[in-house]
């Protein structure tokens, strides 16, 4: 038997072996629980309860945005804290009166939030154009190369494929 052949056979029965003990090692059925669990019983949310919650989220956010200079309400980095705090505390308080978050009813207190807050927050209108020509061909030219070199590449390689075997 060849060494390389005897190296691959220790290999093969050593990753047989491996994989047969991370298998042992690794398997769930010693510690599955074959009972069945009672369904848990879930509160139904308490929508007015969550519109009056998150309504003191969003009373806590325009005390803090006021203690921000309105020209800065555009820029996040100056209340992302404070944003934070706020879609924090709608996520906490939906949990609370066990509803499932973002909701609907929190969803359209969040975009009145910001259509009082950030609704002139537009950004001015971007002019697209193209880049200079030399970019241009550039970009151009050299996928088109890259491509006629792997085509040669491939047929050189097939014609050679008698040599190489």
């Amino acid at each position: 038997m060849d060494t390389n052949e005897f190296a691959v056979l220790k290999l093969f029965v050593v990753g047989i072996l491996v994989n047969a003990w991370m298998i042992r090692g690794l398997s769930a059925a010693d510690s599955i629980n074959i009972e069945p669990t009672p369904p848990r019983l879930k509160k139904p949310c308490n929508e007015s309860r969550l519109q009056w919650e998150v309504e003191v989220c969003g009373e806590d956010f325009k005390q803090e945005m006021g203690h921000i200079e309105p020209h800065y309400w555009c820029n996040l980095t100056h209340f992302i804290r404070e944003y934070h705090r706020f879609t924090f505390c709608t996520e906490t308080k939906s949990n609370i009166v066990s509803c499932y978050w973002p909701n609907p009813l929190v969803e359209s207190y969040i975009i009145h939030i910001h259509k009082h807050f950030f609704s002139n927050c537009t950004l001015e209108h971007v002019l697209w154009e193209d880049p200079p020509d030399e970019t241009l061909t550039i970009l151009i030219l050299v996928p088109v190369f890259l491509t006629l070199a792997m085509i040669a590449l491939v047929v050189w390689c097939s014609k050679r494929s008698d040599i190489l075997a």
